[in-house]
């Protein structure tokens, strides 16, 4: 008797650094491919030592390291999209640039997604999507990238994603707004944060809502679209709204990168764009409200002005 095989599972490779607490990070990503029915490969590019109160310390590893680990991955595995998150240094990022230009030009790629945003830039059969968490500092102010590799992250990394999907902090530092000149993230702002940050030669972004005070927390799609009439006229810019009840949690370690896995690994199944968004937001409302009955053991209360942030529940929507 021939026993019948399942198809294969949808691949994600993330490439980001390691949280030994498991909240946000490569352990946050593996957690949210591997909950919506994806296969999660890994590239730490750093080791972080971090607890619920913030991150002590940074290690970015070598990029030859990380050189090896994509060059081995992609030599064996069909990916059917890439989630990146924190990259720790300019010879990291300046090596992931290359290995994925290396792979996306490579002419054996059998990808199965659906035609990629990229693919008329590229000189490749099918590319898989990109997802970019644009991770510059952690919540409680650890520089996650060199400032001196922000100009190679801006001109280099960014024009080769499908999405990035930034807060409103990573929008004024990719925009490089200062305090007088920054967003704040209130409605009436995203047609300029729009049309700011597709001048920066990006596919599409989803600026998220969670650092508003608005009772809804909305995510914004941005992207160009070409006229109806002509498409030889210049592009307008599409704007798609992508709302939940905003959950009160403190309990939030690892929202940024569980929605950008989710988003990816939804993008892997064969999603289109939009729709992979709003599984996305689905699945990260769920992870939220049912975060705080998904804590480990502490040994004591943090003293102010300390804030204890827990991880999400990335399992409970699938018991």
């Amino acid at each position: 008797m021939t026993k019948k095989l399942s198809p294969p599972l949808p691949t994600v490779l993330t490439i980001s650094g390691s949280d030994c607490s498991a909240g946000a990070g490569l352990q946050a990503d593996l957690k949210t491919i591997h909950a919506l029915g994806g296969y999660a490969l890994t590239v730490p590019t750093a080791i972080t030592a971090q607890n619920s109160l913030g991150v002590s310390t940074v290690y970015p590893l070598p990029a030859h390291i990380v050189r090896a680990q994509l060059q081995t991955l992609m030599a064996d595995y069909d990916i059917q999209a890439i989630k990146i998150g924190m990259l720790g240094s300019l010879e990291v990022l300046e090596t992931v640039i290359q290995s994925l230009k290396n792979y996306q030009n490579n002419p054996t790629i059998k990808n199965s997604t659906p035609e990629s945003p990229l693919l008329s830039k590229l000189n490749s059969p099918c590319p898989p999507p990109i997802v970019l968490d644009p991770v510059l500092i952690s919540s409680s102010g650890k520089p996650l990238l060199e400032p001196t590799a922000l100009p190679v992250f801006i001109n280099k990394l960014l024009p080769l994603t499908t999405l990035i999907t930034p807060n409103i902090p990573e929008v004024n530092a990719l925009l490089k707004r200062t305090e007088h000149t920054e967003f704040k993230g209130e409605e009436k702002e995203i047609p300029d944060m729009a049309q700011a940050l597709l001048k920066l030669n990006l596919n599409a972004a989803v600026i998220k809502g969670g650092h508003t005070i608005d009772p809804q927390a909305t995510d914004y799609l941005i992207q160009h679209t070409p006229s109806r009439t002509d498409q030889n006229q210049a592009k307008e810019i599409d704007i798609q709204t992508y709302s939940t009840e905003r959950v009160h949690t403190q309990n939030t370690h690892g929202t940024g990168c569980t929605y950008a896995s989710a988003i990816a690994t939804e993008l892997a199944k064969g999603h289109p764009l939009n729709q992979a968004i709003q599984h996305a937001k689905d699945y990260l409302f769920s992870t939220l409200i049912h975060a705080d009955n998904a804590q480990p053991s502490y040994q004591s209360t943090p003293k102010p002005p300390q804030i204890r942030k827990g991880g999400l529940n990335h399992f409970k929507s699938n018991e």
